[in-house]
């Protein structure tokens, strides 16, 4: 079974309410974590991971909070997760950071989930916020 951690879940859900507030001006981390049911701690940290990496700015004081630093069609759902994740591999034996494997040279499995991965990878970046957006217009009609 393919799974994201909580973090990777609840860091596209806030990206989508930060891009929904786009070009308004900020939304406050209170105003995401409550719209979301997110804990404002947990969220502070996928938050600023975020914004480390470029893909949100925070603006201090009243009427503050968090804003895009591009258009919302412009960052995909595979940059956050790998924003927050690290590489998108569906098995250990790919991710370049873990040792976990010794018949990783000959091993007609690892093909297919290398394979699988790189599909998914490419689904993901093709996914935007704004595309996010545009589905929950649909649902809500």
């Amino acid at each position: 079974m393919l799974k994201l951690s909580t973090k990777g879940q609840y860091g596209v859900r806030a990206m989508f309410e930060i891009a929904k507030s786009y070009p308004h001006g900020p939304i406050t981390i209170k105003e995401i974590a409550e719209r979301q049911e997110v804990s404002v701690a947990y969220l502070e940290q996928i938050l600023n991971k975020l914004r480390r990496d470029g893909l949100i700015k925070s603006h201090k004081g009243p009427g503050g909070g968090y804003v895009l630093s591009k258009k919302p069609d412009k960052i995909s759902v595979s940059r956050i997760l790998r924003t927050l994740e690290g590489p998108i591999t569906i098995t250990q034996c790919l991710n370049p950071k873990v040792k976990s494997c010794n018949r990783v040279e000959g091993c007609v499995a690892r093909l297919l989930w290398k394979s699988l991965g790189e599909k998914i990878e490419h689904f993901l970046e093709t996914i935007s916020l704004s595309d996010l957006m545009d589905e929950e217009s649909r649902l809500e009609r």
